[in-house]
């Protein structure tokens, strides 16, 4: 799953690929927000740890759990 990270004073998204659900991700967030000080953090699918502190956060946009067709391989 593609996961969005606004930072805030900073023009581009993280953007982050991890093997959680959606409710996963969201519960981290959850829990980061809930925290005194806290920060999220996420693994991604080749094992780098993405940190950012709450306070930083702007927004984080939580993709599709599925993945979609490409190509033009479609019936009509």
């Amino acid at each position: 799953m593609e996961i969005k990270i606004g930072v805030r004073s900073v023009h581009r998204e993280l953007i982050v690929e991890v093997d959680l659900t959606a409710e996963q991700v969201e519960e981290e967030i959850r829990q980061a927000l809930a925290a005194d000080r806290g920060v999220f953090a996420v693994t991604d699918v080749k094992g780098r740890r993405v940190v950012v502190p709450v306070a930083s956060l702007g927004f984080v946009e939580i993709g599709e759990d599925e993945s979609r067709p490409v190509g033009f391989g479609g019936t009509l």
